[in-house]
């Protein structure tokens, strides 16, 4: 019983730099959409062309400036879908009667 707190401990502990990170990444992402909309209205572009336009620049430029942090949101990400795999197959044999839920 100890070890599933100690295992919900560390996943909750996990799960907030998941969420800010990837809280963070759209910012980033919607902030410089709204940079490259603005600098091309400063050039007198319409302003839905100019969020057209922006929002094509800014997912290459993306991959480049936010690099960083898109590596920490997809490691992130595969650390969870690895936790949530591993839950899943205990669960599973759990309800096989392969493994009782204390022997771990």
């Amino acid at each position: 019983m100890q070890e599933q707190q100690d295992a919900e401990t560390v996943d909750h502990g996990a799960q907030p730099n998941l969420a800010r990170d990837i809280t963070l990444y759209t910012i980033a992402r919607l902030a410089m959409v709204a940079a490259v909309a603005a600098v091309l209205m400063l050039v007198h572009v319409p302003g839905l062309v100019a969020l057209a336009v922006s929002v094509v620049v800014v997912m290459p430029l993306s991959l480049l400036v936010l690099g960083r942090l898109r590596r920490r949101v997809a490691a992130g990400m595969a650390a969870r879908a690895a936790e949530r795999r591993a839950r899943r197959e205990e669960l599973r044999a759990q309800l096989r009667g392969e493994r009782t839920p204390d022997a771990q």
